[in-house]
């Protein structure tokens, strides 16, 4: 066993960071952004943000109506944009828009994190009846991801 002794701090740096922004909630979505938008401009250093259109959420006719998607695409490609106009605004210099389709927790561990290579994954957690707690996509991610995660109250 370590003792106090044994050590030495060492600095710990990112080089990529990934928010997740849930469009169905904007008050855990912000607290998680702002603190990365911190981190991004602080360090310099390149911000993914990604959301997810969740078709488990669509019912069969919703998800066969290539018009509906097409809006919810729309609306989330919208949403998304403002996170990114935003972060831009408030000094982050590399600032992406990152959309997946499908469960979020997979898509963004699956899809996403293989392909935009961050070193730490920011979320945000969610309150229900004055009651903090982490979700089930959150607690996904943080169980299942193999690169540092931060969830922010």
């Amino acid at each position: 066993m370590a003792t106090e002794e044994d050590f030495e701090v060492q600095s710990m740096h990112y080089d990529r960071l990934l928010l997740a922004v849930d469009d169905d909630d904007d008050d855990s979505s912000r607290k998680a952004f702002n603190y990365a938008c911190t981190l991004a401009k602080i360090y310099s250093i390149p911000l993914g943000i990604v959301s997810i259109l969740e078709t488990g959420d669509l019912n069969i006719y919703q998800s066969l109506s290539p018009d509906l998607l097409s809006q919810r695409r729309s609306e989330i490609a919208a949403h998304l944009n403002t996170y990114v106009e935003k972060a831009t605004a408030f000094g982050a210099q590399d600032v992406q828009p990152l959309i997946g389709e499908g469960k979020p927790g997979r898509v963004i561990l699956d899809e996403i994190v293989p392909a935009f290579k961050p070193d730490l994954i920011i979320l945000g957690s969610h309150s229900r009846r004055g009651h903090v707690h982490i979700g089930h996509v959150a607690g996904d991610i943080v169980r299942e991801a193999e690169t540092s995660v931060i969830v922010v109250r």
